[in-house]
């Protein structure tokens, strides 16, 4: 007979325990910065820490059950036990080092697997940037590099790659190659072929496990259920990215899934859905518990309506993009689960793009459409519209991916094929443009040939830059400064532009890493997901020095970062889209 406590999601904290321990390696020399995780037998959360300078690491009080927990670092084989709680909680590893590069190699986040690449000439740093930004559209790098062919075998999968879309369909029925890898396939699988193909030319330099704030964290991954429309058996996903010795895992599980996602005041996280099926808009996870609630908004083509872009104004009230048929936008209330729907009239565009949501400080939400960015004020129902100047170039169209409102009001909306950022004056309704200058390391690389076959090269998508295209993708305001921040995702950088006089500088990432989508916190400092290295990063413009927090998940790909800072701790929320988890990272 279930309780009323465990119909609720409640646990009495006599029930709490802790597990703590110490990790050492094989000569008892103590490890800091290993990832040790813990998940209950039957439930669907599993927590991770790290150790600390002297080995130790512990975790907040669990709940009662049989966890099973796993030591990880870098180089060496995972250390595994179970642990029962209520118990002792004590429990010590000893790891043992890898015997073969290749099992290292194996383990890598998707930055190291692309910096192990030979780069030691121009040729070699051209090849690596061009497998950085035209290889890892659908898969982080981690996945093809495990795998090793020779130049035949390489020139094959360049070959379905160029014709593959960002979720990996072949699409070469529907429309041309990917020009940039049919024009560079011979060389690229030369390259490839050279780094690891028989002769296996890598240089593996593992990054430094997390210390110091990084290594203070307790991160929370929540599982998704999976859709029971695609009829899956129950073990469909083998490898869900949290043993690194089996490698970074390939598979897109079918049906519905998460994209963004943003926690509420009671601590529950609310996600968006971007895939098509017959369930659900939107889904909220109970932090406590686990258990997942999907709502259902109705399309007209019978399935539910799609979403993609979330934010949360300070109200507290939920900004969904929502399809039932046309683009328009959702007002979630978390407390009472309302959903309040509001579609463009028909004379401007419906919502759409990658599209992305935000608010400015005049209380208005920004929105990204196609061929621009929507404003909507929430007090009066009105709706307006900014277009693209520069939408139909020669070299592609440019399709709107991030949108973003700063605190006088003003909009902004990033234009990834041609790189530039548009831009909506609050007060006279006009449209202007920031151009983002090219990346001047990988245009210096480029021959005179490449250049004349670039500048005629129409790009099919989003994922087929240039090599030297900066990439705007999603971006962020400093809602208490005059500041927006970009993430530049071929570029490896953040742009910085001053709201006021449009001015623009840029802070690059350390080692070329990509940033995706840009949150500012309360002190000035932004917050990058970074796609294909299963780490987030934050800067902090005051000292000008980045933190790496690291992830616990391999094949991760969060596209979306969110931070909540209240009650006097900061979560910072971040949903995978490939491993169809939500992690809650909470700063201790």
């Amino acid at each position: 007979m279930r309780t009323l406590a465990a119909l609720l999601g409640f646990v009495p904290f006599a029930l709490h325990a802790q597990i703590a321990g110490t990790v050492i390696g094989p000569d008892g020399n103590k490890l800091a910065g290993v990832t040790v995780s813990a998940k209950a037998d039957g439930t669907t959360i599993r927590t991770s820490v790290f150790t600390d300078a002297e080995g130790r690491y512990s975790f907040s009080r669990l709940p009662a059950g049989v966890y099973r927990v796993s030591a990880q670092l870098l180089g060496y084989q995972p250390g595994k036990s179970d642990v029962q709680l209520p118990g002792a909680g004590r429990q010590n590893f000893r790891l043992v080092a890898n015997t073969e590069l290749e099992q290292t190699f194996r383990q890598l986040p998707g930055n190291a697997a692309l910096d192990s690449l030979p780069h030691d000439t121009d040729h070699d740093r051209h090849m690596q940037q061009l497998v950085r930004n035209n290889c890892t559209s659908c898969h982080t790098a981690s996945f093809p590099l495990q795998f090793r062919f020779d130049e035949a075998g390489w020139n094959a999968i360049i070959e379905l790659m160029k014709n593959a879309n960002v979720y990996g369909s072949y699409v070469g029925k529907e429309r041309g190659p990917s020009g940039i890898l049919e024009y560079h396939q011979k060389e690229l699988a030369a390259y490839l072929a050279r780094a690891r193909g028989p002769k296996n030319e890598l240089k593996v330099v593992p990054p430094a496990p997390p210390s110091g704030e990084a290594a203070r964290v307790e991160i929370r991954e929540f599982d998704l259920p999976l859709d029971p429309d695609q009829h899956l058996p129950a073990n469909y996903v083998q490898n869900d990215g949290s043993d690194w010795s089996l490698a970074t895992p390939s598979v897109m599980i079918p049906g519905w899934g998460v994209h963004d996602a943003w926690m509420d005041d009671d601590g529950n996280v609310w996600f968006t859905c971007n895939i098509p099926n017959k369930r659900t808009s939107l889904g909220k996870v109970d932090t406590r518990t686990g258990a997942v609630k999907l709502f259902k908004i109705e399309a007209k083509n019978g399935l539910a309506a799609q979403s993609h872009g979330m934010t949360r104004t300070p109200d507290g009230m939920l900004w969904v993009n929502m399809n039932p048929g046309r683009g328009g936008l959702a007002r979630v209330n978390p407390k009472t689960e309302k959903i309040d729907i509001f579609i463009p009239p028909a004379n401007l565009s419906p919502t759409g793009g990658a599209t992305t949501v935000d608010y400015d400080g005049k209380g208005r939400i920004w929105v990204s459409a196609p061929d621009g960015v929507l404003r909507f004020d929430p007090q009066t129902h009105e709706w307006t519209g900014y277009k693209t100047a520069s939408f139909k170039l020669p070299t592609g169209t440019g399709i709107t991916y991030g949108a973003a409102g700063d605190r006088a009001g003003n909009g902004y909306w990033a234009v990834m094929i041609h790189d530039i950022i548009g831009v909506a004056d609050g007060a006279t309704g006009k449209a202007g443009e920031i151009k983002l200058a090219p990346v001047k390391a990988a245009w210096d690389r480029t021959s005179h040939e490449e250049r004349k076959f670039y500048e005629t090269y129409s790009q099919p998508d989003f994922n087929n830059p240039l090599p030297y295209a900066q990439g705007p993708r999603r971006m962020g305001t400093d809602k208490n400064a005059d500041v927006l921040w970009v993430g530049n995702s071929w570029g490896a950088n953040l742009a910085r532009i001053d709201t006021k006089t449009h001015q623009v500088t840029y802070v690059d990432l350390p080692n070329r890493m990509q940033p995706y989508h840009v949150h500012v916190d309360s002190k000035h400092r932004p917050w990058t997901n970074l796609w294909g290295a299963d780490r987030v990063m934050r800067y902090d413009p005051a000292t000008k020095t980045w933190v790496a927090f690291d992830l616990p998940t391999r094949g991760a790909e969060p596209r979306y970062i969110s931070v909540h800072e209240g009650d006097g701790k900061t979560q910072v929320v971040l949903p995978y889209f490939r491993a169809r988890k939500i992690a809650v990272m909470t700063l201790r």
